[in-house]
């Protein structure tokens, strides 16, 4: 049962994407911040770091590391740059390949 449904919101997603040349905009760039935070709380983790050793070591509070773990907030750039910096982390920018 829980199969099918997530099988129908895929294709609910995936129809309004065709649909909806917004809606498909607003869903690429919403999987594109998953995707760059969950490689952040995947390198905090690996390097045994808590989000109350990263909010000091950047000088945040530990409720905005939460916050922006969570995807409850969404980082300035700069922000973004000192939790990187700090988990020695860089980011790559290259060109979407044309799928």
């Amino acid at each position: 049962m829980v199969f099918q449904e997530e099988l129908n919101i895929k294709e609910l997603i995936s129809e309004e994407r065709e649909r909806d040349p917004k809606f498909k905009q607003a869903w690429d760039n919403s999987r594109l911040e998953y995707k760059i935070l969950g490689e952040v709380i995947k390198a905090r983790k690996a390097n045994g770091i808590t989000q109350k050793e990263l909010a000091r070591k950047t000088g945040f509070k530990q409720q905005a590391i939460s916050r922006i773990e969570n995807k409850e907030t969404s980082p300035s750039l700069a922000t973004l740059c000192r939790i990187l910096d700090e988990l020695k982390l860089d980011i790559q920018i290259i060109p979407k390949s044309k799928a």
